[in-house]
C-alpha cells in the first residue's frame, strides 16, 4: 500500500502527487507529509457571514440515518440539518470548532460554525451556518479518531494507516501531517503524545492481540501482546487504558501494565476517562458466547494502583452509555432510563437521575439507542424511540432543556466554540 494519503478537495482544485513524487518521499513506515492547497482560512468555510457573539456558543452534532443535525447546546434548537448518505460516525476534531465524520470514502470535516479568535488578553467569538467542508481525509474504512495531548490521530481500518496532525490545525488542508503504517490492516486505534510517541494496536483482520509504541522517528520502543481482543481506549490522569477480553492494559511512564479481570473472560471494550481522575470507567461482559450480553456491572480501573473493581448496577446498559462528569464522576445511562452517578473512589452509586423512559438494547449495534454525551457540567441524553434530547445539570440533577428532534438520532458529540488553546476535546468511545 502507498505510504501516504491524499487530501481530496471536492469542489476545489485537486492537488495530486504522482507515483514518482511519492517514491521520492522515501519508503519508511513513518513519514511526514505535506499536502499544499491554497486557502486554509477555516473562517471562510461556512456558507454565511460570521456573526459576533458575546461569548462562546457551544453546539452539538448528532447523526441520523442519512444526515447530521447541528444543535445549539443550551436551547437544543436545531441550527442545521445536513444530508449525508449512509451510517455516519462523529468525533471532535480537537480544535473546538470542527467534527470529523467517518463516512463513505474517508473522514469528512464538518465546520460546526462556532469558534473563537484570541485577541491579546481576551477572545472574540463568532457563529455562522454549519457546513460540510470540501476537505476529506481519504480512508478505505474510516474508524477511530482520537484527540490527545493537542494532537489528533485518524485510524483507517481498511489499511491500518495512522495519520497524526496538530489538533489546532487539523481542518487545514495544507498543514503538515505525519503517517505511520500498522503491521497489518485491522479494526484499531492510535493515541498520539506530545513527545512524538504513538501508541497503536496490534492485530490483523482475524484477531487483535496487543499494542506497541513508536517514537518520533518511527522506531518501536516497546510492545505488549497480552491484550486479546483489544478494543477501545481512554485517557486518565497520567495514563492510557485499553480494553481486553481478560481485563485491561495500562500504559504509563513508558511501560505497559496488565490489570487482570476477576473472570477468565472479563471483556472491557469501551471506556471513559477523565483528566481529573486516575480512574477509568469501563463496560464489563462475561459471556463470550452471547449474541448480545446485557451487562449489569461496570469496571473501575485505578491506573495508579493498577487495580480493577466492579460496580453492580440496577439495570443493564449499552456501549453508548458511558461518560464522565466535571469532577471525574463515573456516569452510566441504564436501560431503566436513569443516569447513574458513581463515585470513582468509593465505587458507590451516589445518585440516579431520571432522564428517559425504560428501553431495551437492540441486538443490531447500528440500530439507534439512547446515547450519553457529556460536555462540562451537562449530560445530554438522546431517546431515539421518541426523537427526544434531554440536557441534565450534573451538579443539581435537574433537566435544563428538552426537545423533540426531527429525526431519531444515533451518535452525539459537540464542540465548545472557544478560542484555540482554551479547551480540549476528548474521545471516549
Amino acid at each position: 500500500m502507498p505510504n501516504t494519503f491524499t487530501w481530496r478537495l471536492r469542489g476545489a482544485a485537486l492537488l495530486t502527487m504522482s507515483a514518482t513524487v511519492l517514491a521520492a518521499c522515501g519508503g519508511t513506515d513513518d513519514e511526514t507529509d505535506s499536502a499544499a492547497q491554497g486557502g486554509g482560512d477555516t473562517a471562510a468555510e461556512t456558507t454565511s457571514a460570521p456573526v459576533e457573539q458575546r461569548q462562546a456558543t457551544p453546539r452539538l452534532v448528532a447523526t441520523y440515518d442519512g444526515g447530521l443535525l447541528v444543535l445549539d447546546a443550551e436551547s437544543l434548537e436545531t441550527v442545521a440539518d445536513l444530508p449525508l448518505d449512509g451510517f455516519n460516525r462523529v468525533n471532535p476534531l480537537g480544535d473546538d470548532r470542527h467534527v470529523a465524520v467517518s463516512t463513505s470514502g474517508g473522514f469528512r470535516i464538518l465546520d460546526v460554525g462556532t469558534w473563537g479568535e484570541p485577541h491579546g488578553d481576551h477572545a472574540h467569538h463568532y457563529t455562522a451556518d454549519p457546513a460540510l467542508t470540501p476537505v476529506t481525509l481519504e480512508a478505505e474504512k474510516p474508524g477511530h479518531v482520537v484527540v490527545h495531548d493537542g494532537l489528533t490521530a485518524f485510524f483507517d481500518d481498511g489499511t491500518g494507516r495512522i495519520t497524526v496532525v496538530d489538533s489546532a490545525d487539523a481542518a487545514d488542508p495544507s498543514v503538515e501531517r505525519r503517517t505511520l503504517e500498522s503491521e497489518y490492516a485491522h479494526h484499531g486505534v492510535a493515541v498520539p503524545a506530545a513527545d512524538g510517541t504513538v501508541v497503536s494496536t496490534l492485530g490483523d483482520e482475524d484477531s487483535r492481540v496487543g499494542l506497541y509504541v513508536r517514537d518520533a522517528d518511527g522506531a518501536e520502543v516497546t510492545r505488549t501482546e497480552d491484550c486479546p481482543g483489544i478494543h477501545g481506549e481512554a485517557a486518565a490522569l497520567g495514563a492510557l487504558v485499553f480494553g481486553c477480553t481478560d481485563g485491561v492494559v495500562v500504559y504509563s511512564d513508558g511501560e505497559f501494565h496488565k490489570v487482570e479481570a476477576p473472570d477468565a473472560y472479563g471483556r472491557i471494550g469501551n471506556q471513559a476517562g477523565s483528566e481529573s481522575s486516575p480512574v477509568v470507567l469501563g463496560d464489563y461482559k462475561v459471556d463470550e458466547d452471547a449474541e448480545l450480553e446485557r451487562p449489569t456491572r461496570v469496571a473501575l480501573v485505578d491506573t495508579e494502583e493498577r487495580s480493577l473493581r466492579l460496580v453492580d448496577l440496577p439495570a443493564s446498559y449499552s456501549f453508548r452509555s458511558l461518560g464522565r462528569g466535571p469532577e471525574g464522576e463515573a456516569l452510566v445511562l441504564g436501560t431503566d432510563g436513569r443516569l447513574h452517578v458513581i463515585d470513582p473512589e468509593s465505587a458507590e452509586i451516589v445518585r440516579s437521575i431520571d432522564v428517559v423512559d425504560e428501553w431495551t438494547e437492540s441486538t443490531e449495534w447500528k440500530d439507534p439507542r439512547p446515547t450519553l454525551y457529556v460536555r462540562g457540567g451537562t449530560a445530554y441524553v438522546t431517546e431515539p424511540s421518541s426523537s427526544r434530547l434531554v440536557a441534565v445539570d450534573l451538579r443539581t440533577g435537574e433537566v435544563t432543556a428538552e426537545v423533540t428532534l426531527p429525526h431519531a438520532t444515533d451518535e452525539l458529540t459537540g464542540v465548545g466554540g472557544d478560542a484555540p488553546g482554551a479547551a480540549h476535546a476528548s474521545h471516549g468511545h
